[in-house]
């Protein structure tokens, strides 16, 4: 058993890696090529067709790039297709989502406080969401309303903080997190594999069969990719949220996802902007900026934070446990979370603290008293789906405790 759970720890880790080296191939050649797109430059005597081309230099070599809207008059022997860092990234991304989430589904997945439904009930809703969230973008884009792109782009994001908020009332904070980015990758990478993709190949074979291609493949495929350009930058922050109890743990954990597609919007249009050379509209940071803000109020309420309080320094250990409250503070950490956080965990499946956090003493309380106050204090983070039954009061305890003693600079 033991050998079994270091063996499963490590397949985890090795596609969590996989992941995250085929996302970065994947997002790298997508801003690349927005960019590339957005710089052409025109001249006369440019080859018949080509639309535009860029000159650029990197690696101590000079680039020529040309572009053509449709195909050069002579098709090259060799196309590369970029399309698997699409492909493996959601492959991987899936597989991350089977091994953590459906593996460790009483867990991660179900928080019998907001539905309390069986493992296989779950993963049943997690695997439907996402195929019905691609049929019903895909169905919306091809209807008449897609015509409109600022119009579409505009409905598709009320449906995404409509998504948010649904995942939210079905799994756990940190796995609706996920769940979102899920079914917002799940939308871009089906972009590729059913429609840039096939689109292109499409106009490649009309082109050596000696027919004239179909313009609205070409128009068709251009409208997703945008929509992966600007989709790109929440994603990446759903997937690392789960790192951040304060984005997924807290009241409105679903405003702030909504918050966080508009700042993917705002700076992906500064760049796009920018990479057009039609100017360098500034606007757009102290967007980002106050939209930040808010995500940051939004996750403190309904109280903020004790002002000051977290920068004022320690002092002794002895003065934090002879504090009023710690005792009890004691007794809910012991009973709420040391059945994981201990040197040979009492919960099934788990065979080292998570994070290497023990609290099994007074000293480990207090050295780990701002992690405790934010992922079980503030935030509703820990224990993941409350499976240990931790009350509010019991989590306004260790809160106010820990505000009390920053305030008294007890604690840092």
């Amino acid at each position: 058993m033991y050998e079994y759970a270091i063996a499963w720890d490590w397949l985890t880790f090795a596609v969590r890696w996989l992941h995250v080296i085929t996302g970065i191939a994947w997002i790298g050649s997508s801003f690349y090529f927005v960019a590339l797109d957005l710089g052409l430059k025109q001249r006369p005597g440019l080859p018949v067709g080509a639309y535009g081309e860029e000159w650029q230099v990197h690696g101590g070599g000079f680039y020529h790039i040309q572009k053509y809207l449709v195909a050069p008059a002579n098709m090259p022997e060799h196309l590369i297709w970029f399309k698997w860092e699409s492909y493996v990234t959601w492959l991987s991304g899936f597989g991350m989502l089977a091994l953590v989430y459906y593996a460790g589904a009483d867990l991660y997945l179900i928080d019998p406080n907001v539905l309390d439904v069986s493992k296989p009930m779950a993963i049943a809703i997690s695997l439907a969401s996402l195929g019905f969230g691609w049929l019903a973008y895909d169905m919306i884009c091809r209807s008449p309303f897609g015509n409109d792109n600022t119009r579409l782009m505009v409905l598709l994001y009320f449906i995404l903080v409509a998504v948010a908020w649904g995942y939210t009332q079905l799994f756990t904070g940190r796995a609706a997190y996920l769940h979102l980015g899920a079914f917002t990758a799940t939308i871009m990478s089906a972009n590729v594999f059913f429609i840039i993709i096939p689109n292109q190949k499409k106009v490649v074979a009309d082109l050596i069969a000696g027919r004239t291609p179909d313009p609205a493949l070409g128009k068709q495929a251009k409208q997703r990719s945008t929509h992966n350009n600007y989709l790109t930058l929440p994603v990446l922050f759903l997937m690392l949220s789960n790192h951040y109890p304060l984005a997924f743990g807290t009241q409105y954990n679903w405003i702030i996802a909504s918050l966080v597609f508009l700042m993917g919007v705002t700076i992906r249009h500064w760049f796009n902007t920018r990479h057009a050379n039609k100017g360098s509209p500034t606007w757009t940071w102290l967007a980002t900026v106050l939209l930040f803000i808010a995500i940051m109020w939004l996750s403190t309420v309904p109280k903020v934070l004790s002002e000051g309080g977290e920068a004022r320094a320690a002092t002794a250990a002895e003065a934090v446990v002879a504090s009023p409250d710690f005792s009890k503070v004691r007794d809910t950490v012991l009973g709420r979370c040391s059945m994981c956080h201990a040197r040979e965990p009492g919960w099934e499946g788990i065979i080292v603290p998570p994070k290497g956090v023990i609290l099994e003493s007074d000293g480990d309380i207090v050295a780990h008293a701002r992690e405790i106050y934010l992922q079980a204090g503030r935030s509703h983070a820990m224990p993941p789906a409350n499976v240990t039954g931790i009350t509010e009061e019991e989590r306004q305890l260790i809160a106010s405790w820990y505000e009390r003693t920053i305030k008294e600079g007890k604690v840092q």
